[in-house]
This record gives C-alpha cells, structure tokens and sequence, in this order.
C-alpha cells in the first residue's frame, strides 16, 4: 500500500497541501546542507574574531 494515496484521486487541496510540504522538506534539507558546509568557515572566524579582540587590547 502506498504512503501517499494515488495523484489522480486526491483533491486539488490535499494536491497543494503535499506541494507544500515536499518544497517545505527540500528548503529545510537544502539549508541543512549548506550549514553544515559553512559551520567550520563560521567557527574560524568566531575563533579569529576573538583572537583579534584579545590582541588589540
């Protein structure tokens, strides 16, 4: 049995409801992905950030 019942007998708002929901899923995937690509870039710059702030006193 599918997960999602078939295409062609689903109303026109259950049809934008799982639109919705699929490009819902794929932005909160596709943000994940770019943060964790840019989590070690922002950790060096907090860490040199910091280091800045110490020395410049």
């Amino acid at each position: 049995m599918p997960l999602v019942p078939r295409w062609k007998y689903m109303t026109d708002d259950a049809k934008a409801l799982t639109r919705r929901v699929a490009v819902s899923a794929l932005a909160v995937i596709g943000a994940l992905v770019l943060l964790r690509a840019l989590l070690p870039w922002v950790i060096v710059g907090v860490i040199a950030w910091w280091i800045w702030t110490t020395v410049k006193r």
